[in-house]
């Protein structure tokens, strides 16, 4: 729920907005069923554009943004689709198969306005110079990690392993270019392999003249005696 927050508070507006609007018919609902109806084809929808995207991140990984949005809204409406026929039948009024494809180019236009306010959204985000460093490095994840906070950058000889608070992933990327693109951050590097985020450390354990962190996530931190002096200027040991 933390990770998709701002997804969330949008569907849940949009869907009140088309509560109060009722399109296509759907004014005749009273108030609270009318409600629930818009919101929860809106998570439902929200739900499957996300999996649709993960999707075509495997299959297209570097699909233009614009196409990747399009494609999105119309594998959205698909299961969409499928739920208002199948709600009209469960209220008694199965829609005649060839008013089908209509009901699908009906949730097609809401699902092209979604996508299309994602697509905005996204792209003024990519256009502040702050997140287009991080996305240097974040754009290299998967998505259920992409928002997460970063607590560590761990080098494996020529790949990265980034830990975050949701989980950790193994990227292709040196840890000079991560830590570059996470300079925003308040951190370290501590170890010729290892780069810490300060609101990360929950623990620091010092045995002969080294030092551990221990992180939020539960993974262990090396710090070297070349930046022992550094952190220790920090005030972080």
């Amino acid at each position: 729920m933390r990770e998709h927050r701002t997804g969330f508070l949008m569907l849940t507006g949009i869907g009140v907005f088309l509560t109060l609007i009722s399109p296509l018919g759907s004014g005749t609902l009273p108030f609270p069923w009318r409600l629930t109806y818009w919101v929860g084809l809106m998570y439902l929808g929200g739900s499957s554009g996300h999996y649709s995207a993960v999707l075509l991140e495997r299959l297209a990984p570097n699909l233009p943004a614009f196409p990747r949005y399009a494609l999105i809204a119309a594998m959205v409406s698909v299961p969409v689709c499928a739920a208002v026929i199948a709600i009209q039948a469960a209220a008694g009024s199965l829609p005649p198969v060839q008013y089908w494809p209509f009901i699908y180019m009906s949730v097609l236009v809401v699902s092209s306005g979604v996508s299309l306010m994602t697509f905005l959204f996204e792209s003024r985000a990519a256009g502040d110079p702050a997140q287009q460093t991080g996305r240097a490095l974040t754009d290299k994840l998967p998505p259920r990690l992409r928002n997460a906070d970063i607590l560590a950058l761990e080098s494996e000889d020529h790949y990265l392993r980034v830990h975050t608070s949701l989980g950790d992933e193994l990227i292709l990327m040196r840890l000079s270019d991560a830590m570059a693109a996470v300079e925003t951050l308040e951190g370290s590097q501590t170890h010729r392999s290892w780069w810490v985020a300060r609101a990360a450390i929950t623990d620091v354990e010092r045995e002969n003249g080294r030092a551990k962190l221990t992180l939020t996530s539960g993974a262990i931190a090396p710090v070297s005696r070349t930046y022992v002096p550094v952190l220790r200027d920090k005030g972080w040991i």
